[in-house]
């Protein structure tokens, strides 16, 4: 039994990605292409996807017992929980094809088997370079440093398990985000290459930054994620109108602060280092 439920996962796994890559073989507008607009609107979608990801982990205490390796004792497996279950869970995606897409980085590479399964014809749109640019071990640490002692409250309900799958989920999430700078900066790449060559044939870091950056952008993003986090946030009452006063899921200002202090710094980080290789 504990042999075939692995296979039965990777079964519907391999089941939904076929299904996934046939709508998006049908969709007139599955060419993989990429514009100032549409990075922008994906980008927009992906502080959805996050916001979601910090209400699902906040749903549950610290659970400290999930990141300590000496209470997990996995036979034939040294480390935490949430790392067995990040490096297992990882392995088994990368059999369905996970990270045959470029927009996905995997947080232990080194572990992942090849796709077992056909992959999508995604077409080539990044420089090559972009295939050594990963920064999960930054995430990583920012992660469990620094954001979960602001999300997760103190306590211990024993839902080990299921907190590391939450971890799990909003840690792809923040990586997707962060590592989606590859596509932003070949986009502003090729909308102005006369503005960014020199300072790439200089090796010039302080001067790509200070053109990636956009103090009035990157605030109104922060307010958005703030916004949007007070408002996804909410207990929904019948009885209640005083929006105000609704008691939260979780401290909006966190998802703000994340973004702040972490996601867009970290997606600079990572247009940069793409732009150092563009011209390679």
């Amino acid at each position: 039994m504990m042999i075939r439920f692995p296979l039965v996962v990777l079964v519907l796994i391999i089941g939904a990605l076929r299904c996934r890559m046939a709508r998006a073989e049908q969709s007139p507008g599955s060419g993989n292409v990429y514009t100032l607009a549409s990075v922008r609107e994906d980008l927009v979608r992906q502080e959805d996807t996050i916001i979601y990801g910090l209400i699902e982990r906040a749903k549950f205490p610290s659970n400290s017992h999930t990141y300590d390796e000496k209470y997990a004792q996995i036979p034939h497996f040294c480390g935490s929980l949430v790392e067995f279950v990040v490096k297992n869970t990882e392995a088994l995606q990368a059999k369905a094809g996970r990270y045959k897409n470029p927009e996905e980085n995997a947080f232990f590479p080194e572990n992942l088997s090849p796709s077992i399964v056909p992959s999508y014809p995604f077409k080539q749109f990044l420089h090559p370079g972009a295939a050594s640019i990963n920064i999960n071990k930054s995430i990583w640490k920012m992660y469990f440093q620094d954001l979960l002692p602001l999300l997760a409250t103190p306590g211990d309900d024993g839902n080990y398990a299921q907190t590391a799958a939450n971890d799990l989920s909003l840690l792809q999430a923040i990586s997707r985000r962060v590592h989606y700078g590859k596509f932003v900066a070949e986009v502003k790449f090729r909308d102005s290459p006369e503005d960014y060559e020199p300072l790439i044939r200089a090796k010039d870091k302080e001067g790509l930054m200070k053109l990636l950056t956009f103090t009035s952008v990157e605030e109104s993003v922060r307010k958005r994620v703030e916004k949007k986090a007070s408002v996804f946030g909410q207990e929904v009452s019948l009885e209640s109108v005083d929006n105000d006063n609704k008691k939260r899921k979780f401290d909006p200002t966190v998802a703000s602060s994340l973004y702040k202090n972490w996601v867009i710094p970290l997606t600079k980080e990572v247009q940069v280092e793409y732009l150092l290789r563009r011209l390679d």
